[in-house]
């Protein structure tokens, strides 16, 4: 699975495109999960104290956040589906 990361979370992953092995479906969580056992300083950039992402996090499957979806993080993401991660910026 191809997973894409953006802004300051191309400094750990070292680039845009990180490919994610992935033989079957898993949900959300899980593939977060994986990502931060591949980049463990992801974990602090990601997810709060509760394990939960933090608000200014958006994990986007197919292009919609993992927030609006029925399932939230328990949403099943297959090996084809385009995934992308990026903490929201701001500025002024």
């Amino acid at each position: 699975m191809k997973v894409n990361f953006y802004a300051t979370l191309r400094d750990i992953t070292g680039g845009k495109l990180v490919e994610i092995p992935l033989d079957q479906d898993i949900t959300a969580k899980e593939l977060l999960d994986d990502i931060i056992a591949k980049f463990p300083a992801m974990k602090k950039e990601l997810l709060g104290p509760d394990g939960r992402l933090y608000g200014h996090v958006h994990l986007a499957i197919n292009g919609r956040d993992v927030r609006f979806l029925a399932d939230d993080l328990d949403t099943i993401i297959k090996p084809e589906d385009e995934i992308s991660v990026f903490p929201a910026v701001g500025g002024g």
